[in-house]
């Protein structure tokens, strides 16, 4: 006869529960609702993972090739008025000084000058609008997605012999390495008549994807003596671009680098200038983990289904064990472990087919698009050119954590009220 003092979870508890959990219909049994819990927790779990990966793929997609291509921080002169033209000039004429200051601030690991400016590109009949920056070599070696992209044609070896330009200029124009195109600047030379737009031809020398619609489809990069000509800043620096060895923790130098940057100067770093889009990430990352979080939740109310079911269908049972000495405590532990095994495997079914979903998300994506037809993914709409997936430790840990709490909490009421039925109510029609 079982007494008060078995242990908690016994082996006989198991038992019991895993005859309850395999049992056909014609027994009692609710294994049809049982599958349905199973099915419903793995896709909960599974759409989770999948949604935080993808999630963690875009922000890190997005943070990469804005770290990747642009400067983590811009220093820029307020400007002062011109007394010979009475404009005002807002570039560096000691820009070599300024740039040799800002390396000295800790965690600086490169200050280079640009010479920056909107022209019209021209290749035969086709023109496209493109922003130029002036750099010098050395200098434009060191930014990652355009010196060492995935994807680039031509070497940047003869770069002080021409340009750069992104592959999306290259489609717009139609050009590929060593055809010219002309930049076209209407700031160009000064004559007695006015100034006159300037146009100079220059041999395409490389061409790089970035991995950013918006840079590759705008961007050119120009030698910087030549960029100073073309532009007309002889001996001037429109801004300087640095980077530093934290981006994450480039908030924290801000002081440094402004006071650095001279008295006229000041910064903007890539959290200003991405700061919202980031925000607006994370609000999204927030809203889709709640609603999601309801998805499981829902999905675990089928156990409490199946196991009020199982209960009721159980009675006969019940009954007879509570009389043959077995505790309200063991009989809440039976039916506890029917409805937390379903949502152990269900969620372990979902963190597998969760994590394999990010992993293979490639050429999963590849097939959608292939049934569609071809044009599910717009990189002029959606800024990169695949949809990403990151698979975090955390995330997936986030996943289990959910799955099993709300699993578990869910199934302790109707063990409860197995647990607390009256044996002599459960046999008197029996």
């Amino acid at each position: 006869m079982m007494t008060n003092s078995t242990a908690p979870f016994a082996r006989f508890e198991w038992m019991i529960a895993w005859r309850y959990l395999r049992a056909r219909r014609a027994e009692g049994g609710v294994s049809v609702m049982t599958w349905i819990s199973l099915i419903g927790i793995t896709l909960a779990v599974f759409a989770l993972i999948a949604t935080l990966a993808v999630r963690s793929g875009f922000r890190a997609e997005f943070v990469d090739t804005i770290l990747g291509a642009n400067a983590h921080v811009t220093v820029y002169n307020i400007g002062r008025v011109d007394p010979q033209t009475g404009q005002i000039d807002r570039t560096f004429a000691d820009y070599a000084d300024v740039a040799e200051t800002l390396r000295t601030v800790p965690g600086v690991t490169r200050v280079a000058p640009l010479v920056k400016g909107q022209v019209m590109a021209n290749a035969r009949d086709r023109n496209a609008g493109v922003e130029v920056f002036g750099i010098a070599l050395d200098d434009l070696k060191t930014i990652p997605r355009v010196a060492h992209p995935d994807d680039y044609a031509g070497t940047l070896d003869y770069f002080n012999d021409g340009i750069a330009i992104g592959s999306g200029v290259a489609r717009e124009l139609g050009v590929s390495i060593g055809d010219k195109v002309k930049l076209i600047s209407p700031n160009g030379v000064k004559t007695a008549f006015g100034t006159s737009p300037r146009v100079v031809a220059y041999e395409v020398v490389y061409v790089f994807t970035a991995g950013r619609y918006d840079i590759d489809r705008t961007r050119v990069y120009m030698p910087f003596a030549a960029a100073q000509s073309f532009f007309n800043r002889e001996g001037v620096a429109d801004e300087l671009e640095v980077m530093v060895a934290n981006p994450e923790k480039v908030d924290a130098m801000a002081l440094n680098l402004l006071q650095a940057s001279g008295e006229r100067g000041q910064i903007w770093t890539w959290r200003d200038a991405s700061g919202g889009f980031l925000r607006a990430l994370d609000i999204e990352d927030n809203v889709m983990f709640v609603i999601l979080s309801i998805l499981v939740l829902i999905a675990s109310m089928n156990i409490v289904s199946g196991l009020i079911m199982l209960v009721k269908n159980k009675g006969r049972d019940i009954g007879i064990l509570r009389t043959m000495g077995l505790t309200e405590g063991a009989v809440l532990r039976v039916f506890f472990i029917c409805g937390a095994f379903t949502g152990v495997i269900g969620t372990v079914f979902g963190v597998v087919l969760g994590c394999l979903f990010a992993i293979y998300i490639d050429p999963i994506f590849s097939f959608v698009n292939y049934v569609a037809g071809g044009g599910v993914w717009d990189p002029s709409v959606r800024g990169i050119y695949n949809l990403p997936a990151q698979l975090r430790l955390n995330d997936v840990l986030s996943a289990v954590v959910l799955s099993l709490s709300l699993s578990f909490v869910v199934t302790i009421f109707p063990a409860r009220r197995a647990a607390r039925m009256n044996p002599v109510e459960a046999l008197r029609y029996e």
